[in-house]
């Protein structure tokens, strides 16, 4: 048995590990945020068939983030487990996404649908596939950093997301979307140079990591697939924080899909206070993860997740002031985007951790340490939970409509809060009796 030792890291690697978030959050926020409306509205492509490319890329990227992960358990080079992957895939990933957003670099005629069709359906595919390298890059946290600093790594990485998904947002609504009636006939160079920049930069920021970044030692471990599979499933634990995590997806998925639809609709909030509650929304989300981090360097990691998910049960049932016509005001966008800016910050800075911690309490058991297929297998059960949000969150959408004041929405859209807030409970129920996420080796 050998066990890998970490030594501390300097803030300097901190940050310099978490900087490829911010490309990579740019490339699949804008990915998500704009991929159907464009091939629809800017490209003419019917809905169907774009949304059908989209499905397949999303089934690409559950199998692919397990595959990528097992495969660099397994194999030890010159560079290590986990280099070799990013030097492979992260200039697959830049170049899938330029061409998945700038079909007319190459192709040179718009009007044909069938073959923007099929343009959208192979580099989607390409783009999630590659995409699923990131679980080699996050396996690589469990052996570049010892447990008491993964928080802090973890909340510089959700800073980077976080800055990236700002990025996202200002282009999006303010340069993207406003251009998608002319790219079937011209390319503005408002699209065409941030569109290449942003794939650039995927490939700089994990190409800098290859070589700044120290290389792993090569450790002992199992490389048989399906033997590693029976000891995941059978590793009860880990498939009990899945399951958690799964289980608290819904309310996630509810959360951030329908937050700015409440401050547009419900709140009655636009223009100029549309952007500095937007804007809220990151600054939050910074600052508290700096408090939510220290919860957990404080308190330990269960009883930090279980103070989030109180913090959000008993806050999220805000949005029913929704129901009050006083509710039309800027001052309560910004109370309500904070909470939900605690509550995103908080949760998005325990999986990096404990997906980590969990592979090194495996290694401490069996004397190997298998963090990608660890990090990578949650991605085949949470993607079919994940599949599940689309459809509660149409559902709750579709309730009858009311008028409150001089705004009329679907009563859905002050009912989601308390929906969350009950699905949130029922995890901290279950999370608080039957799941383990700190370590006696830990102290």
């Amino acid at each position: 048995m050998n066990e890998v030792l970490r030594s501390e890291t300097t803030t300097g690697r901190k940050l310099n590990y978490a900087f490829p978030r911010l490309s990579t959050s740019i490339v699949l926020g804008i990915e998500g945020f704009i991929l159907f409306a464009l091939y629809t509205i800017g490209y003419g492509v019917d809905a169907f068939p774009v949304g059908f490319a989209q499905a397949m890329g999303y089934l690409s990227i559950a199998a692919g983030q397990f595959f990528f992960g097992w495969l660099s358990d397994a194999k030890y080079t010159k560079w290590g487990r986990r280099k070799p992957w990013l030097v492979v895939f992260s200039p697959l990933l830049g170049i899938s996404f330029i061409f998945l957003i700038l079909p007319g670099l190459v192709l040179p005629d718009l009007s044909n649908k069938t073959v923007l069709f099929f343009w959208l359906l192979i580099w989607d595919i390409v783009f999630r596939v590659s995409y699923s390298f990131t679980t080699v890059y996050q396996a690589w946290m469990a052996e570049q950093f010892p447990v008491q600093e993964r928080p802090a790594v973890s909340q510089f990485q959700n800073t980077m997301n976080y800055i990236g998904n700002a990025i996202m947002l200002v282009y999006g609504l303010l340069i993207l979307t406003p251009s998608l009636g002319v790219l079937d006939t011209s390319l503005p160079s408002t699209v065409l140079y941030p569109i290449l920049i942003f794939g650039v930069l995927v490939i700089i920021l994990y190409i800098t990591i290859v070589f700044t970044m120290p290389t792993e030692p090569n450790f002992e471990t199992d490389t048989k697939i399906i033997k590693n599979l029976k000891t995941i499933v059978k590793n009860k634990n880990y498939m009990l924080i899945v399951l958690m995590q799964g289980f608290a997806s819904f309310a996630w998925a509810i959360i951030t899909t329908v937050m700015l639809n409440f401050i547009e609709l419900v709140l009655g909030l636009s223009g100029l206070e549309y952007y500095a509650v937007a804007i809220c929304l990151v600054i939050g989300f910074i600052v508290t993860l700096i408090f939510w981090r220290k919860q957990i360097q404080k308190r330990g990691k269960k009883r930090a997740l279980l103070s989030l998910f109180l913090f959000a049960v008993i806050l999220l049932p805000t949005t029913l002031i929704g129901l009050f016509p006083f509710a039309t005001n800027i001052i309560f966008g910004i109370i309500f985007i904070l909470i939900i800016a605690a509550s995103l910050a908080g949760w998005n800075l325990f999986p990096y951790i404990y997906y980590a911690d969990l592979a090194e309490d495996d290694e401490k058991r069996t004397g190997n340490l298998k963090a990608g297929i660890y990090t990578g297998f949650p991605s085949i059960l949470l993607n079919i939970f994940q599949a599940f949000g689309p459809l509660i969150v149409g559902s709750i959408l579709s309730l009858p409509d009311i008028t409150v004041g001089t705004l009329t929405f679907s009563l859905g859209l002050v009912l989601w809060g308390p929906i969350c807030s009950i699905i949130l409970l029922l995890t901290y129920f279950y999370t608080k009796k039957y799941v383990t996420l700190d370590f006696e080796w830990e102290k």
